[in-house]
């Protein structure tokens, strides 16, 4: 303890400056990391979604808007908020429930993870209410270019 509080003679730098980086780099890394699986989660439910076939949307531009809105209203005052990293971790969770082996058992987990059954629903809502208002931005704004096209 005593070392990382003196300081290097030969640059006058503190040697705690070190450890500070190193656990700033994981927490950023780890955030990372849980948006990143987040983003693939939707991506994939996004795949399977009959209006992005049906619209020709492409699933990537709407992941983007889907994230980024969701986001908004999950836990966390900011994006690398440890309690905004769970909730990455606990919607990529409820994304992937089917893909799961016991899903009673990841369904009971998802409840305790969202504090109730009350708070799984609200993100599930969170979720569905911004697929569909990104969709439905995507296809308003499809419409207004093909009418200026027209014109």
């Amino acid at each position: 303890m005593i070392a990382l509080v003196t300081t290097n003679t030969t640059t006058g730098k503190s040697l705690m400056k070190k450890p500070i980086f190193i656990c700033i780099s994981a927490l950023l890394l780890t955030a990372c990391t849980d948006k990143q699986q987040y983003e693939q989660a939707v991506l994939e439910q996004i795949k399977q979604e009959q209006d992005v076939k049906d619209y020709k949307i492409e699933p990537e531009k709407l992941t983007v808007c889907v994230v980024g809105l969701s986001s908004e209203n999950m836990p966390g005052l900011f994006p690398l908020d440890p309690i905004r990293m769970t909730a990455y971790r606990n919607y990529t969770k409820m994304l992937t429930l089917n893909k799961s082996t016991d899903q009673k058992k990841t369904l009971e987990e998802l409840r305790t993870d969202f504090g109730t059954p009350k708070g799984l629903v609200e993100a599930r809502a969170n979720y569905t209410e911004s697929l569909m208002e990104c969709i439905a931005s995507h296809i308003a704004r499809s419409e207004d270019a093909a009418k200026a096209e027209k014109k």
